[in-house]
This record gives C-alpha cells, structure tokens and sequence, in this order.
C-alpha cells in the first residue's frame, strides 16, 4: 500500500487516539452533566456554543493555514486542545469553566481540521484520494469503537464514577500529542508573504471558488439539513424495545461496520469514481431512514444500523476526497475547512428541524421527510458534471 504514506499513517494514528479518547466520554457526557447540576437547556445550549465555534473556526484556520503555505501547526495545535480539555472538564465543575473547557475542545476540532484534510490531500493523487481518506476514516472510527468499548468496561466495575473517565481520557489524548510531533511539513512555504486574515475571511472563497465547487457543496449543505444527530435513530430504537445496553451495543456495531468499510469504500470509489460511491451512499441512507420509520421489528434495527455503517463508509471521507479534487492544490485547506464550517451550522439547524418535526408530527414523519429529501439530493448530483480536461476526477 504504498499510497499509504508515513504521514498519512500517523495522521490516522492521531485521529484514531483522539477519537478514542472523545468517544469514550461521548455515552457519559449528558449524564456527568446532569450530576454537576447541568439542565437540559443548559446542556443544549453548551453544545450549541460549542459546535458554533469548531463550524466558524474551521473556515478560518483552514483559510490561514492556505495563506501561510503550512499544515502541521495547525495539526498539532487543534490536537493538543482537543486532548487537555478533557481533564479540564473534571478538574472544576463552574458551568463557566465547563463552557470554556467544552469550547476549546472544539476550537481544537475548527484548528485542526482544513489543514490535516490538506495534508492528507498532499498526500494523495487525484487517482488515490479515495483510498487515503478512506483509510484515515477507518483508523478514525475505529476511536469510536474502542472508546465507548473501554468506557462500557470501566462503568462496569466502577460504576457512575464518571469524573475519573475523564482524567483516563487524557491517556489516548497525550499519545495522540506525542504521534502528531512526528509530523513533518512537506511544502513549507517558508518566503510566502504574511497576508492579513479575517475571521470570517473565507467566505470570499464561495465567490471565487470553481463553479463545481459550489454546485457540489450546496447538495452536501441541503443534506446536511435533514441529516440529524444519530441521536435520533438511537432514541427511535430505544423507543422499539431496545435496552440501555442494547442501545449502546447497536451504536459500537454501527461504528464498527463504518470502521471496517471505509477504506474498501475508498477504493472502490477510486475505481469507480468518488460521485458514484456518494451517491450510492446517499441512496443507503435514505433507505435505513424508511425502514426506521416503518420497522418495529427489533433485529431489524441491527440490519439498519449495519447499512448506516456502509453508508457513513460511502460519504464521509468521499466527500472530502471529491471536494479536493474539485479545487486547487493552494486552497486546499480553505475549500474542506469552509465546507466543514458551513456543515457544522447546518448540523446543527438539523437537529433543531427534526427534533421539531418529531414533537409536531412524530417520529416516523420526520424518518419519511429526511429520507424523501435524500433521494432528492441524490437525484441533484447526478447533474453535477464531470471537471473538463481531466481535472478533479470525480
């Protein structure tokens, strides 16, 4: 596999520490809230605060990380954050420090995000894109699997002893810091000029960006709207019949299953083409949506979760890998970290939407809407073009 390079090795090790060490805390989170006296509101609007800047401060770094020609800082630096807020959250439980401590966790993510994205790109041919996003989403899920795992076992045995898991956290954190300063810049551009950078600078990017650009990132922003929190499908099969532990079962299964198809994903849609993946992927995704508002059957659920897993292995990295094959290799960065800030106040309005549909009208209106607008998007990207002149192979 020599299209998976050092750096891209690493780069995966680092997402995989770091995802273990988030997902491990992901289960106990609302929970450890509520017993520092944390309402529901006040966890919503904790959350809320907290996407809102990763979502702006990913276009941001993204755009500064272009403009100074460099990646691994900004790795290493929104690693670092992600990692030394999570004991911060157990040290104090003032809601203003567990506001401050939440906020840099995801000031980490906005840091981070567009330039290891352009790194990984870096790193890549556009006939190769596919395999190395996808293999970094693997090794990255693979965190979602053994965090929730580890944390399942320790509750075992010391149940609701939920302020240590968060100073246990720091341990896969501190190995993500120390793989990450192994990084090394490949193109550091080290004569380019300083050119001031606004924070909302890179929103200049959607006017001069490629014209498939925006076409391409429109359909992923308005399926963004309708896909909510996977809360949602979690709290649909809890309501079927589903346990506690069933619940939690059925999410590692979920993570599993992405884990272990994203990097064959990646290589078929290197073959096949990235859009053609997506959009099957897109067509995944609706149907686990049907099912879940029509099935009632509890081994059923395990089948939806199972295609959920192949259709996050079809579009999460294949998204990314088919937006840096539409834009140039300078603005990199600038165009996923723009798009990812973008998506992270799209996700967020989904959730509110659903949530809202779900109060009004129930639970199996808003599965139908989300799926029916699924199959609409995907129908939209079968108008999006092929890039003339062989450029950004889609």
């Amino acid at each position: 596999m020599k299209y998976i390079t050092r750096a891209v090795w690493i780069l995966s090790a680092v997402s995989l520490f770091t995802d273990t060490a988030s997902e491990m805390l992901y289960p106990v989170m609302p929970i450890y809230l509520k017993t520092i006296g944390f309402s529901v509101v006040l966890i919503g609007v904790l959350e809320g605060i907290a996407e809102a800047t990763a979502g702006l401060s990913k276009g941001y770094f993204g755009k500064l990380s272009d403009t100074s020609g460099r990646r691994v800082p900004f790795v290493q630096m929104g690693y670092a954050l992600s990692a030394l807020s999570k004991p911060m959250m157990a040290v104090f439980t003032f809601p203003l420090w567990i506001f401050f401590a939440r906020t840099i966790d995801r000031f980490g993510k906005g840091i981070r995000t567009g330039a290891r994205d352009a790194l990984l790109s870096d790193e890549a041919t556009p006939e190769t894109k596919g395999k190395v996003f996808g293999f970094h989403r693997s090794m990255d899920t693979l965190g979602a699997v053994i965090g929730p795992g580890l944390a399942l076992i320790y509750l075992y045995f010391y149940p609701e002893d939920y302020r240590t898991l968060f100073f246990i956290a720091l341990i896969p954190g501190l190995l993500a810091i120390i793989s990450s300063l192994r990084l090394k810049e490949k193109n550091a551009h080290k004569d380019k000029p300083k050119v001031r950078t606004g924070y909302f600078s890179f929103l200049k990017y959607w006017k001069q960006s490629p014209a498939v650009y925006r076409k391409v990132v429109a359909g992923l922003l308005v399926f963004t709207l309708f896909n909510s929190s996977d809360v949602f499908l979690l709290l649909q099969a809890k309501q079927a019949g589903l346990n506690d532990t069933m619940v939690i079962g059925v999410y590692i299964f979920y993570n599993l299953v992405y884990a272990m198809f994203a990097f064959p994903m990646g290589i078929l849609a290197d073959n096949i083409g990235l859009k053609t993946i997506f959009i099957m992927g897109l067509l995944l995704f609706a149907a686990v949506y049907f099912g879940m508002a029509l099935n009632s059957n509890l081994y059923i659920f395990f089948g939806l979760f199972f295609l959920y897993g192949v259709y996050a292995s079809a579009t999460e990295g294949i998204s990314k890998a088919w937006i840096s094959n539409i834009t140039g290799k300078m603005d990199t960065a600038t165009a996923i970290g723009t798009f990812s800030g973008l998506q992270s106040i799209c996700t967020m309005l989904a959730s509110s939407l659903t949530g809202f549909i779900w109060f009004k009208f129930g639970a199996a209106t808003a599965f139908i809407l989300t799926a029916t607008m699924t199959l609409i998007v995907a129908a939209y990207f079968f108008t999006v073009p092929k890039p003339v002149n062989g450029v950004g192979e889609v």
